[in-house]
Order: structure tokens, then C-alpha cells, then sequence
């Protein structure tokens, strides 16, 4: 069993100049269309109640939010620490042209060149899987990964499918995980695929 013991908010930045310094490539960005439930995602990981804050506003956080994190494998007791970086969501379009250019513009350079991220999770709303936002951005994940980064897809709120469509979804993307926040499904998955990724980069 791996679990989440520790969570703490750690900084803010709002772009790759003023990010933390890391000498191990041990981060996890959490990457969105706004309103996916990503902040809720990060708090149910970490069972913290308010750890990322969720806004009633899509598309309010404009920082690259860091958090340090230490998991633990129950079976050996080993630890191990990690930083989920909360990207903001990207796609709002009630934010102003010219912000929006440079948000996005940030947020390009950051995940493309910050070589600490070892894991993007991509979070995609199980109710809409093929929006043409969400393609960009896995096309442009498979482009600029470098072969010691992993990519991990999973759609939010499959509580909100019935058993058909999420038989349906699974089928078209099986190598994906499938979570909800409200009913903890498919936590406990997450947790344990994050962990796999960075425990076998730490040992390389």
C-alpha cells in the first residue's frame, strides 16, 4: 500500500525564472482545462481539506503553485519525497487576450524546459474526452517529453457516467486512469502510479 503521509504548501511563482530551486528531478505537474477539478484532485491525494485552493472562478490561479510531498510504502516503510507542482488551467476564455498570451506563454516555457518534472499528469473531464484544447495539449506533451519523463492521463468526475459510458471510455483510452474526487475511485491508483514513476527514477 502507498500512501500520502505529508503535504505543505511550499511556494508560488509565476513563471520558470522565480521557481524553486531543485537539484533532483523529483516533480509532478498537475496540468488542466479549468473547472476539471484539479485543486480538488490535489486535496483528496494529500487528504487535505484545503491544500490547493478551489476556486469558485475557473481560471482564477495564475501561479505555478509547489507543494512538498513525502509518500510512503506501508509494505517496506520506505519514503520518499516529491514536489506536485499545480500548473495553472489553461483554456479560459473569459481571461483578456493579452493575459491569456502571456499565462500561456508561461506556462509553455515552464513545462518544456523545467527539467525537475518527472511525471505530467494530464487531467481531462471524463464528460468531455475530445475536446480540440485537450488534444493540443497531449499532442504537445508527447512532443516535448524527454524519454526519463513520464506522461499519466486520467479523467476526473467518472462519477458522473453511467456504467456504459465508462465502459466506453475505458476502451477508447486503456491506458488511462479513471478518478473520482467525490467517491475516492481510483485514488488510491494515482497515488500508486505516481509513486512507481519517481521510486524507479530515484533507484536508476
Amino acid at each position: 500500500m502507498i500512501e500520502i503521509i505529508d503535504s505543505s504548501f511550499m511556494t508560488s511563482a509565476p513563471n520558470i525564472k522565480l521557481a524553486p530551486e531543485n537539484e533532483f528531478r523529483n516533480e509532478v505537474a498537475f496540468m488542466a482545462r479549468s473547472n476539471t477539478g484539479k485543486s480538488s484532485l490535489l486535496n483528496t491525494l494529500t487528504n487535505r481539506k484545503s491544500l490547493a485552493k478551489v476556486s469558485a472562478t475557473p481560471g482564477k490561479t495564475r501561479l505555478i503553485n509547489y507543494f512538498d510531498v513525502t509518500f510512503i510504502d506501508r509494505e517496506t516503510e520506505e519514503r520518499l519525497h516529491a514536489k506536485f507542482v499545480d500548473l495553472p488551467g489553461f483554456g479560459y476564455a473569459k481571461v483578456a487576450k493579452s493575459l491569456k498570451s502571456d499565462w500561456e506563454s508561461n506556462l509553455t516555457s515552464f513545462i518544456t524546459d523545467r527539467r525537475q518534472i518527472a511525471v505530467f499528469v494530464h487531467l481531462i473531464d471524463c464528460r468531455h474526452p475530445d475536446l480540440e484544447i485537450d488534444r493540443s495539449v497531449a499532442e504537445y506533451l508527447q512532443e516535448i517529453c524527454t524519454p526519463d519523463q513520464s506522461i499519466v492521463t486520467v479523467f476526473t468526475k467518472i462519477d458522473k457516467l453511467n456504467q456504459k459510458e465508462l465502459s466506453e471510455l475505458r476502451k477508447r483510452f486503456p491506458d488511462s486512469l479513471m478518478i473520482s474526487n467525490s467517491k475516492r475511485r481510483g485514488v488510491d491508483a494515482i497515488v500508486k502510479t505516481i509513486y512507481g514513476v519517481l521510486k524507479s527514477d530515484h533507484d536508476a
